[in-house]
């Protein structure tokens, strides 16, 4: 597509093919920065691309943000959580402002992210970081005591989750001190969390000159297993009082532009818990499930509104109005095996039969025995449903926990 020149030269930090598929088709120059092994494959399909392995910030960290900086980038764009930090350190050259890269700090730090939300008045749930498993013990023994627990009662469990890593990788469930002892001494610190009990939901906000430009809510069917949007008329009930967290929550984080990935829980009383924030796009394949109900490419929406030179006019044009524009209800499903010994895949015929049913990624078994999963665990591929209505979206999507795809 033809570029404009007087429009935004941007950054895409990390490799993601499909990110790099909406720019090429979008009016911004851009440039991809990854790491080495990606040389190759740019120099065959003529994608703009520099070299930076993305190690822990140091001394030569600058280094990347002058090389942009000569090139005339604008502005960098995280695309995972690994890179959001950089962003920050590579936004604050470029945009000349050294603020940017102490925020970035607090949207990859969970720790310092709950205590930043509490200051801005958003209600967290109870925590503390962890440096051994003493610590643990402990917490789990003082969260209970509050709880008014009796012996015999049953824990309430507790959360454990690496400060700096996305989602669900090193998210443990603790209820009892035996489990404690499984966690490997590498893992520590960690930041350990009472658990919430509510509906866990996640939003996606493009923001812009501070103020929304759309807010799309995902409906988690079973974290880590399942998620459509938009989210069912129950959720969708809420909104209004979402709009407003996600307010507070720019003002906490002090956010003038970008696209912000938080999760809440929503208590059986209406109260809103927050959870935790991302930098970065979604997992799950949210941007295109997006695309598959509204038509918008959701990469070209954060270029969009990261770009310094993107005009509000231009932000409102690019925007369809939420759910009501929406055609119909897009999910996809993430794939465990259940069985310690696969073979082949094998799609439920339910599952392909099914009205709904659009696509999938999954792919052979390279190995026969099912790595244990610690934590949540990587899912093997993802399966696309579409249809008319949310409730049967939902149960299609809870149904397919109980189906076996590798036999």
């Amino acid at each position: 597509m033809q570029k404009d020149p007087n429009k935004g030269y941007i950054a895409l930090l990390g490799w993601s093919l499909n990110a790099i598929e909406a720019a090429e088709k979008f009016d911004r120059r851009y440039i991809v920065v990854a790491p080495d092994w990606a040389e190759e494959y740019c120099q065959q399909h003529e994608i703009p691309y520099v070299s930076w392995n993305f190690e822990r910030l140091n001394d030569r960290s600058l280094e990347i943000a002058e090389t942009l900086k000569e090139k005339g980038v604008d502005v960098a764009i995280p695309l995972f959580e690994e890179t959001v930090e950089w962003a920050g350190a590579i936004n604050s050259v470029l945009l000349d402002n050294p603020r940017l890269y102490g925020q970035s700090l607090l949207l990859r730090d969970k720790a310092l992210m709950k205590r930043r939300a509490q200051l801005g008045g958003i209600r967290v749930g109870i925590f503390e970081e962890a440096h051994d498993k003493e610590d643990v013990v402990r917490f789990l023994k003082r969260v209970n005591q509050t709880l008014l627990k009796l012996d015999g009662d049953p824990n309430d469990p507790i959360h454990l989750k690496a400060f700096d890593k996305a989602g669900c990788l090193g998210h443990r469930v603790i209820r009892t001190p035996d489990e404690i002892d499984a966690i490997p001494d590498e893992e520590f610190p960690v930041l350990m969390e009472s658990h919430l009990d509510g509906w866990e939901f996640a939003v996606e906000a493009w923001i812009h000159n501070g103020k929304i430009a759309f807010l799309n809510i995902s409906e988690y069917v079973t974290l880590g297993y399942s998620v459509f949007v938009p989210a069912s008329p129950e959720l969708e009930r809420y909104r209004e009082q979402i709009t407003a967290q996600i307010e507070k929550l720019i003002k906490a984080f002090d956010i003038e532009f970008g696209l912000i990935h938080p999760e809440y829980f929503v208590t059986s009383d209406g109260e809103m818990y927050f959870g935790e924030v991302a930098y970065r796009p979604p997992g799950f394949k949210v941007f295109e499930l997006l695309e598959r109900v509204y038509g918008f490419n959701a990469y070209q929406a954060s270029i969009l509104v990261f770009d310094p030179k993107s005009t509000p006019e231009e932000v409102a044009a690019f925007f369809p109005k939420e759910v009501v524009d929406a055609n119909g209800f897009a999910g996809c499903f993430g794939v465990y095996p259940r069985r310690r010994v696969v073979s082949r895949l094998e799609i439920p015929e339910e599952t392909e039969d099914h009205a709904y049913f659009e696509s999938h990624e999954l792919t052979s078994p390279v190995e026969e025995t099912v790595t244990k999963r610690t934590a949540f665990g990587t899912h093997w591929g993802l399966i696309y449903f579409k249809g008319d209505d949310a409730h049967t979206l939902r149960d299609l999507l809870k149904r397919q926990e109980d189906l076996d795809f590798y036999v």
